[in-house]
Order: structure tokens, then C-alpha cells, then sequence
């Protein structure tokens, strides 16, 4: 039994004290329980009409047939289709701003119109290298810099001056002059990634996050952060993902993920270290697109594998079916002759229907939503039937 104690026990007490004292000995159920379930929350409300019995078709919700407000955790894939794998990867040869990055599709979009961003893969380094200087083109527009600059301003706090990834070293960090970026669409991860639930072969290497039990001990201006390992999820099995090596040969460490941004931050040397896919050119005479190299690589790899993860509200309604209820049909099959005559005898007594949908309403009697069963439920004079109705949203 639910017991209402403190401060609000006490305006409880006041409010019924008001009623009470407002409708001089005529009191009303609904307004009472409705009083009280202020103050109650779930499964204590209480019902002013939990026990009537529907005459037609519609039947009212009473409070203990209701659960709202529930938020539910739920965990897809990540890429179109909501699949968890990505094995082909593709760009246009159309699309703007290859200088500063390429979008990654998931069809070849020169011969499928179906085809669907997945990712954006970006090049950055500190001082413009990899981009004409000034000093070679007037019209430059720095297009490392400004990506370096950019995600530096998303991700790092005011006074960060380098993106700064684990190290083997006395000094525990190695500050990057250059990136790389993997900006994953928003309309795929939504809310966030999944932690600990992604991993990404570039050339024959694959890397996961440090995550564990998907929490984390860093949590900065861009929300949560891990670090990218080299390792393996162990899909299929029942092992945990395991950790091969947190740095390259040179012990700098791979890179950050930023799940709640859809973000991994790489550290060029470390991948092309452990990948040979090459090391990016810092010339200032052209343009590079360096981000081609990192794009070889998961080409070469073939395997992005990823789940996002949603906070999902969900109410449950419980649609409850008495003995003494929806045992009759409007169905024109149920009757016979222009006086509505019972087509068999026997469903004057013992009646036979099925429940096949369910439909709720508003107050307007407005269809809101509509259920259908698995498959016909029986029901008659002695049976019962309760039907759970889960709306997401």
C-alpha cells in the first residue's frame, strides 16, 4: 500500500480538506481519485471506474490501465536499412567541397538514385599544411586549418590548443598537429553511437573503442570519450571485446571517439603506422585530399560495423475484454433477415467471437492508433482477455 508522507502528504491533506469542505456531502469518485493520484505514481493510482462494464463498442482507460512516461533503451543498426554492417563504400564524383571532405554512401549514387550518406571522412591539420599557403594562392582557403579549427571548436574545451590522444611516454599524452575525422550522418546515429558496439578494418587492421561497460571516466564538452584501440569485438562468440594495443610502433595512441557526436578523431601517423596506408602529404603548393588515403584504407578493409542507441518513450495500455464483454458482433454475418435475427441459434446463449484488432481512440472518438493481433482470440461468455499495447514514440 502506497503511503503519501512529507510536504506531500501534507498539501494532499489540504487539497481533499478543500473538496470536501466545497461540496457539502456530494462527492464524486473521479474527482476524489483524481485528487489522490497526483500524488501516486504507476501502478499505486486508483481507479474510479476500474470496474464497469462496456455496453458498445469503445471502453474508457481507467488509471490502472494506463503506463506512461517510460523511456526505454533500444539499440539498431547503424547504416541504411538499419543494418550493422557496412562492407561497400562509395563516393560522388559530383559532390561540393571534396577540399575539405568526402561523403561516403552506401550505393554508387552515379547509378543509384537510392543512395544514402553514411559518413564523412575529413583531413585537418593545425597550421594549413596539406592545403596551399597564402603565400602560393591568394584564393586559398586553408581548408586543413579551417577542418582542424572546426572540430577543434566542437570538441575541445577553450583552452585546448591540440587535439591530444594517449601515449606510452613519460608524459602519458602526444599532442597532434594533423587528424583525421569519421562524421558519422546524423540521420544514422541519431541520438548516439552505441559504445562499445562499432569497430572499423582499415587495411588489415581493425579498432574498436576502450568503452568496456560503456561508460566512461572522461566526459568533456562534447559529452563522453574513449579511446580508439586496435582490437576486436568478438562477435559471435561469447568472449568479451578484446584490446590487441592501445599505440602504434612509436607508442602514440590511435585516436578519440566521441559517441553522443557521431565522431572519431584519428591520429594520422599512429593509423598509417600500424595500416601502411600511407602517411599524408604536408605540401603547400596544392591541394591534397588527404582523406583519400584513410578512405583506401576502409575500402581496402571492407568492414564498418556499428549500432546507434535511442532513448525511446513508451506507454502501455492494457485493453481489457470481460466476461460480459464484446461477445457480439455488428458484423452482417452475425445475423440473418431484416430483423437482425441471430444467424445460428446458439449466439443468443453461447456466442462466438474473435478479437482481431484493436483501435484506440480519443475523446473525439478520433482513431489515434490501431493493434492487430498475431492472430484471431477467441472470446465468449467465460472468457477473459487482456491485450498489452505498446505505443514508442
Amino acid at each position: 500500500m502506497a503511503q503519501i508522507t512529507g510536504q506531500a502528504g501534507t498539501n494532499l491533506s489540504s487539497e481533499l480538506a478543500a473538496y470536501l469542505n466545497n461540496q457539502q456531502g456530494t462527492l464524486s469518485s473521479e474527482q476524489l481519485s483524481s485528487i489522490i493520484n497526483q500524488y501516486l505514481t504507476g501502478g499505486d493510482k486508483i481507479s474510479a471506474q476500474g470496474g464497469t462494464v462496456s455496453t458498445g463498442i469503445y471502453k474508457r482507460f481507467s488509471e490502472n490501465d494506463q503506463i506512461a512516461g517510460k523511456v526505454e533503451i533500444v539499440t539498431t543498426g547503424l547504416w541504411s536499412g538499419d543494418t550493422g554492417s557496412m562492407t561497400n563504400f562509395y563516393t560522388s564524383s559530383t559532390q561540393t567541397a571534396t577540399k575539405y571532405y568526402h561523403n561516403v554512401y552506401d550505393l554508387d549514387p552515379q547509378s543509384d538514385s537510392s543512395a544514402v550518406v553514411q559518413f564523412a571522412i575529413a583531413y585537418g591539420h593545425k597550421d594549413g599544411l596539406g592545403s596551399p599557403s597564402l603565400d602560393n594562392d591568394d584564393n586559398s582557403t586553408l581548408e586543413t586549418k579551417a577542418t582542424y579549427y572546426q572540430y577543434k571548436s566542437i570538441l575541445l574545451e577553450q583552452d585546448d590548443t591540440y587535439f591530444t590522444f594517449i601515449s606510452s611516454s613519460s608524459a602519458g599524452t602526444h599532442d597532434s598537429d594533423d587528424i583525421y575525422v569519421i562524421n558519422i550522418a546524423r540521420s544514422r546515429y541519431r541520438e548516439s553511437m552505441d559504445a562499445g558496439n562499432w569497430s572499423l578494418t582499415i587495411g588489415g587492421s581493425t579498432f574498436i573503442d576502450d568503452s568496456g561497460k560503456k561508460f566512461s571516466d572522461t566526459v568533456g564538452k562534447a559529452g563522453r570519450v574513449f579511446n580508439v584501440v586496435s582490437g576486436s569485438l568478438n562477435l559471435g562468440t561469447s568472449a568479451d571485446a578484446t584490446v590487441s594495443t592501445q599505440y602504434d610502433g612509436n607508442g602514440q595512441g590511435f585516436g578519440l571517439f566521441y559517441p553522443d557526436q557521431g565522431l572519431m578523431v584519428l591520429n594520422p601517423a599512429a593509423i598509417d603506422d600500424i595500416t601502411s596506408i600511407g602517411a599524408p602529404s604536408l605540401i603547400t603548393t596544392a591541394s591534397t585530399y588527404n582523406q583519400l588515403l584513410l578512405l583506401a584504407g576502409i575500402i581496402t578493409g571492407g568492414d564498418f560495423q556499428a549500432r546507434r542507441t535511442e532513448n525511446v518513450s513508451t506507454a502501455h495500455y492494457f485493453v481489457r475484454a470481460t466476461n460480459k464483454e464484446y461477445n457480439f458482433s455488428n458484423n452482417p454475418s452475425f445475423t440473418t433477415g431484416s430483423d437482425g435475427t441471430f444467424l445460428q441459434s446458439t449466439f443468443e446463449r453461447d456466442p462466438k467471437t474473435y478479437i482481431t484488432t484493436v483501435g484506440l481512440y480519443n475523446d473525439s472518438s478520433e482513431m489515434l492508433a490501431v493493434a492487430k493481433t498475431s492472430q484471431p482470440i477467441p472470446k465468449s461468455f467465460d472468457k477473459e482477455v487482456l491485450i498489452k499495447v505498446k505505443l514508442d514514440f
